[in-house]
């Protein structure tokens, strides 16, 4: 089975966790989500520092997923200063079946959608700066943007038609 990589990339409140959620229950059946949420602070409870733990263990789930899952995304915020490297070994290894998403939204956007979301109380617009990356892009070819203007039934579109050309 050859698996197809999705790995959505952005800024808290951009959309990745819903977009990720949303594939998955399209494409059906053993659609693989590894999420940097899930796995950092759910199963592994660490914080979001250089060498930490949810690294590598994103890269084993998303492996694991290699020729048993037709479809493995990744979703995070997943800053280039930690987590590049993973990333560039995940890309190189489900070559040339890889998709690569950044949400490229404005602060007052995220913060906007942030408000609409169940995890509202969970932290505010000070934990959203604090954690904000300007255009924090891989800068690797075929990364495609995704710009605010874009619905949330664009975005899972756009990567619905990407999967099949």
């Amino acid at each position: 089975m050859d698996s197809k990589l999705i790995i959505l990339r952005g800024n808290s409140g951009s959309g990745k966790t819903t977009t990720a959620l949303k594939l998955q229950e399209l494409l059906g059946e053993a659609t693989l989500v590894v999420s940097q949420d899930v796995v950092r602070r759910d199963m592994l409870k660490v914080n979001d520092r250089e060498g930490n733990l949810s690294i590598e263990l994103i890269k084993q789930i998303a492996e694991y997923g290699l020729g048993k899952c037709p479809i493995v995304i990744v979703e995070g915020i997943m800053v280039n200063e930690r987590y590049k490297n993973m990333l560039l070994d995940l890309i190189h290894t489900f070559k040339p079946n890889v998709y690569t998403y950044y949400f490229d939204l404005p602060f007052d956007e995220t913060l906007d959608r942030h408000k609409k979301r169940t995890k509202v109380n969970e932290f505010g617009e000070k934990e959203m700066r604090s954690w904000w990356n300007e255009k924090d892009y891989l800068g690797i070819p075929h990364e495609r943007m995704i710009p605010k203007e874009l619905t949330q039934e664009e975005v899972v579109q756009i990567i619905v038609n990407d999967l099949k050309n």
